[in-house]
């Protein structure tokens, strides 16, 4: 079932990935802290607002190494480049430049997305469906241990080496991604393109190829969907994290001890449930059943608004994202072409996750401002307001799942019937 290549490959991706969610711990503690304690966490929302323009330009960036040096190339490149960017940034917070804090945050939530995103078009490009229901879950959960130990790291080391050195273990961590990747691909060998697709013919950014699906724009709004209630939610946690916890390196230690235990508890579910539920129950029911979760979390938060309510529904929101939903819907990739795998999935993946982000946060911004303009005083969004969206948008994201399964059914079955005809001929 499984050629020793391909579980060479599949051993080396996990290993990336891992010491990337290793070195992403370090640095998602790190910029929330250190933004918050510049500029408070209401100023969230602002931040918020740059990632998507600074995610489209990366992916330009990404998509134009694609086209010229090819994926394994692309992602190293775009690794160690991250790295020296992450280099500045540091040095620049040494020199008393508070705004370097601004622009870690917007980098930390650009990178992270665009480079996971690479692993996981290699995998689709590389595995079965059959293959990818086995090996999705065992993927992630490795990717979490790494995400464990850096926050568990994190939390260790906050308060003795000072939250700003701690960025220094994110921008070393990139190298033994690009590495293990280079190494994954050299196992599986690489994907190519179609004689039409060769060189980004059909545009270096996948806009064309995104905007020529439905099946694509279908789920560009499940991501969209999904992602308000992880805005709303992650501004509610912070908001309550604030509130409670006051000192810069307790926070980081606070955010690291948190993120690791979402790595750990990720892991046990990517690595104990994932593939036995992908085996045993349809797609359409895996994914109907998350934002059921939501709702009830989201319902329990507006009720009993604490840290400990506000924790919950967010590391259950991330636990679920990143085992079920993220194995689940990579299948949905895994029948279509190089462009669509390679780049319109950036299009779908990092700018849609990012997008959802950020325009969540500009309506929270505009709504903010708008009252603020009317009653003369700066004001703050109250906490029942963002878990009731999360509620309303659950709703939204179960009827748009039924559609995009609809649609992986039919696409799926005409792939079947195609492949019996060419085995009759």
């Amino acid at each position: 079932m499984f050629p020793r290549r391909i579980i060479y490959a599949a051993f080396a991706i996990s290993a990336a990935a891992s010491f990337l969610l290793c070195g992403y711990e370090f640095i998602r503690a790190v910029s929330t802290s250190l933004f918050i304690n510049a500029y408070g966490a209401d100023n969230l929302t602002r931040v918020w607002i740059a990632v998507p323009p600074s995610v489209i330009l990366m992916i330009y960036i990404y998509g134009r190494l694609l086209s010229r040096f090819g994926a394994s190339r692309a992602l190293s490149i775009s690794s160690v480049l991250s790295a020296l960017l992450l280099l500045v940034c540091y040095y620049a917070l040494l020199s008393g430049i508070d705004f370097a804090s601004a622009i870690i945050y917007v980098f930390r939530e650009a990178y992270i997305v665009i480079i996971i995103e690479q692993f996981w078009s290699f995998v689709n490009s590389t595995l079965t469906t059959k293959q990818a229901k086995t090996i999705n879950g065992p993927f992630c959960a490795i990717a979490s241990f790494g995400s464990y130990a850096g926050g568990k790291l994190v939390n260790r080391w906050a308060e003795t080496l000072g939250t700003e050195t701690l960025l220094l273990f994110t921008a070393g961590s990139l190298i033994p991604v690009a590495i293990f990747g280079i190494m994954a691909y050299r196992f599986a060998g690489e994907p190519k393109p179609s004689v039409d697709e060769e060189g980004g013919r059909h545009g270096h950014l996948g806009l064309k190829t995104f905007l020529s699906s439905k099946y694509l724009i279908l789920l560009g709004v499940l991501i969209l969907t999904t992602q308000v209630i992880s805005t709303v939610l992650d501004l509610r946690f912070n908001k309550l994290v604030e509130k409670n916890i006051l000192d810069t390196d307790a926070m980081t230690a606070y955010y690291g001890n948190f993120y690791a235990n979402l790595g750990l508890i990720a892991a046990i579910l990517q690595l104990a449930a994932v593939p036995l539920v992908l085996r045993l129950f349809s797609i359409r029911l895996v994914h109907i059943c998350i934002p059921i979760v939501h709702f009830i979390n989201g319902f329990v938060l507006t009720l009993i608004p604490s840290l400990k309510t506000g924790a919950r529904a967010f590391l259950t929101f991330k636990a679920l994202d990143y085992s079920f939903f993220r194995a689940a819907k990579e299948l949905f990739y895994m029948p279509l072409t190089y462009d669509e795998r390679y780049r319109a999935k950036q299009i779908v993946d990092s700018f849609g996750y990012r997008f959802g982000k950020g325009g969540s946060a500009s309506v929270i911004e505009l709504i903010r401002s708008g009252l603020a303009l009317i009653r003369g005083i700066a004001i703050t969004i109250p906490g029942a307001a963002l878990s009731i969206t999360a509620i309303i948008a659950s709703c939204i994201w179960s009827g748009v799942v039924l559609n995009i399964t609809t649609h992986y059914q039919k696409i799926m079955k005409t792939e079947k019937n195609v492949d019996n005809d060419d085995s009759i001929r």
